[in-house]
């Protein structure tokens, strides 16, 4: 199951899973044209809900594992942005951004967890940022939510490695897609600056990363954070 997975790097990571052979399950919030369009493309199931909120997650799970058994891989992907600097940050945008992109992650991998160890299996991978790992002004919601995620896959991976499931993260710099292309053309440019590689990253590489923690030939790898970020951050 990829939630955001209708749109931008979870499509990506969709298609890429459904490539690979897996029976996939969409997560979606809000639209609806966006999902029916993938579920008709790819053949695979989408479920609506705010991954924010813990009953949707209840509810979304127990609708995908209804059609297509138990979940044994979990892309946490859904993520928001509602800029702004702390100064002028209101509660609303802060607690959106944390209620979508990171109390999510535990909503979510709460509803799989106790399968996973009971079948002793499962890949549980969380999309990060390289904002969570170096900060970004305007986004302290976003950095702090992004950073959060990293922690929590470092704790679960402990919890979990003894039972055969692995838990990474995948940290993107800027990719091309809906959200980046947003970014005034001036500003845009000044970030192609900064990135070593010259260009964007692409949805297709980042969904690389995560069908590469996905496979079986992966299990010794847990706990960590792939850096996909064009040699635009080094993390330590």
């Amino acid at each position: 199951m990829v939630t955001g997975g209708t749109r931008g790097i979870g499509r990506a990571i969709v298609q890429r899973l459904v490539k690979d052979g897996f029976k996939v399950a969409a997560g979606y919030a809000g639209n609806e044209e966006a999902a029916l369009a993938i579920a008709k493309e790819l053949g695979i199931v989408v479920v609506k809900g705010n991954v924010g909120k813990f009953e949707d997650c209840v509810a979304a799970v127990k609708e995908v594992e209804d059609q297509l058994g138990p979940i044994e891989i979990l892309v946490n992907n859904a993520g928001i942005t509602r800029d702004a600097m702390l100064h002028r940050m209101t509660p609303e945008q802060w607690n959106e951004v944390i209620y979508v992109n990171l109390a999510s992650i535990f909503n979510m991998s709460r509803q799989v967890i106790e399968g996973m160890r009971e079948r002793n299996f499962g890949r549980i991978i969380n999309i990060s940022s390289i904002n969570g790992q170096k900060g970004q002004a305007g986004q302290t919601n976003y950095s702090a939510a992004k950073a959060g995620l990293i922690g929590f896959t470092k704790a679960l991976a402990q919890e979990t490695a003894s039972k055969g499931i692995t838990v990474n993260a995948v940290a993107p710099g800027y990719v091309d897609t809906e959200m980046v292309a947003s970014v005034p053309a001036a500003v845009l440019e000044k970030i192609i600056g900064n990135i070593p590689v010259g260009r964007l990253g692409k949805a297709d590489e980042i969904a690389a990363c995560v069908a590469f923690l996905a496979r079986d030939d992966s299990a010794f790898i847990t706990g960590s954070t792939v850096t996909a970020n064009g040699g635009q951050y080094f993390a330590g």
